[in-house]
């Protein structure tokens, strides 16, 4: 095999096919977006901008190989936490505060850069890291060992955690619980832990609902929720008594997505007034301008990304690798559940993106470095199946 077929076969080419297609759709959708009148900027032209961005990050990640990963994975971690620390102590004049949360450093000439969006993929690398060190010095697994290993990985998710919850970033902070779960559940933790933990979890999940319903004070005052975001709750349960508040959003997505039907009004032709429809609500102009089948065309080809992230999990045989892809099936699913699931009143709002879709250079830097990885795994492994022949 010559070294050009080499080189040609460490690209995952269906994986550039997903991604040269969400690029399409976020560009028609953010444009679509743009042209109701609620905004004067350029978004399109910025989201271009961030997508080569993108594609300098994959550029980079790329060249690292399994071994440089791991050895950088703690300074990437730690480069996440001194700057979630940075965000909470910075001044406003840097780090404003908006509608409640101070998430995003204010950069003149780049824009606003939310430091969470980067620190989820660090949080990949790590539990990744600790997962692989773990069972290397532990070659004989016992129910002591797998409980260790579960509060290694809950100790190094909760600090960024507890950071994010002090911006405060619900949504962030579920997207965080959501990576850990991924990587639980492929670690080989035993689930004779595992059942009664996420069982306990599942009642205390329960318990808080139900204070937010009937005892919300309590929340307010122990456990320092705030009340914007428990409205969101309150819009999700009854959007049309809370129309002129918090459950504006959401009534107003469910009619754009509801008059789209099955084919959609057609490109541009978004009538229903929608306020950020170019980023957390993206998915309402898809629904709006071409209907359920647009809808449907946009899901599968989430599944088609997150096939081809499976695949590439399932045939490495680099068990660090592996676990980062978990994590990154797991960051990329809860963001398209949890977008689209917001959108069509399914599930509460929270504030974060649909991936590769909506507008925001930190969202995309930060699955583009997440598919950076991806790429990395066929790269280097297609490097180490042809050696003998280079």
């Amino acid at each position: 095999m010559t070294s050009q077929q080499n080189s040609t076969s460490k690209i995952d080419y269906g994986l550039v096919l997903s991604l040269m297609l969400m690029f399409i759709v976020s560009c028609i959708s953010i444009y679509s977006a743009q042209q109701t009148g609620q905004y004067s900027g350029n978004f399109l032209l910025k989201q271009v901008m961030w997508y080569g961005v993108g594609v300098g990050i994959i550029s980079i990640v790329i060249q690292f190989d399994s071994d440089q990963l791991k050895k950088l994975s703690w300074y990437f971690y730690g480069v996440g936490l001194f700057l979630l620390l940075l965000l909470i102590v910075a001044p406003e004049s840097i780090a404003p505060r908006i509608n409640g949360a101070k998430s995003w450093f204010q950069l003149p000439g780049v824009g606003s850069l939310q430091p969470s969006e980067i620190v989820k993929v660090f949080l990949i690398l790590a539990l990744s890291r600790v997962v692989v060190d773990h069972h290397q010095k532990n070659l004989i697994k016992t129910l002591k060992s797998d409980f260790w290993l579960l509060i290694k990985l809950g100790i190094v998710t909760f600090i960024p955690l507890l950071l994010v919850m002090k911006q405060p970033d619900l949504g962030t902070s579920l997207v965080f619980i959501a990576i850990l779960l991924g990587i639980i559940f492929v670690s080989g933790i035993t689930w004779k832990l595992l059942i009664p933990i996420f069982g306990g979890f599942s009642m205390i999940a329960a318990a808080v609902l139900s204070l937010v319903i009937w005892y919300p004070d309590i929340l307010e005052k122990y456990l320092h929720v705030h009340k914007y975001q428990l409205s969101r709750i309150y819009s999700w349960l009854d959007p049309y008594n809370n129309q002129s508040g918090t459950g504006y959003q959401l009534t107003r997505s469910l009619l754009a997505i509801g008059s789209g039907e099955t084919g959609g009004k057609g490109f541009g032709h978004s009538d229903v007034y929608l306020p950020e429809n170019h980023t957390d609500f993206i998915f309402s102009i898809v629904g709006e301008e071409f209907g359920f089948v647009g809808g449907s065309v946009l899901v599968s080809l989430f599944f088609m990304l997150i096939y081809h992230i499976t695949k590439a999990g399932l045939e490495t045989k680099n068990d660090f690798y592996s676990y980062i892809c978990s994590g990154v099936i797991a960051m990329i699913t809860f963001h398209v559940f949890q977008n689209i699931g917001m959108t069509i009143g399914l599930l509460p709002i929270t504030g974060i993106p649909l991936p590769f879709i909506s507008y925001g250079g930190s969202s995309i830097m930060g699955n583009m470095f997440a598919i950076g990885l991806i790429f990395s795994i066929r790269y280097h492994y297609k490097k180490y199946m042809f050696s003998s022949e280079a």
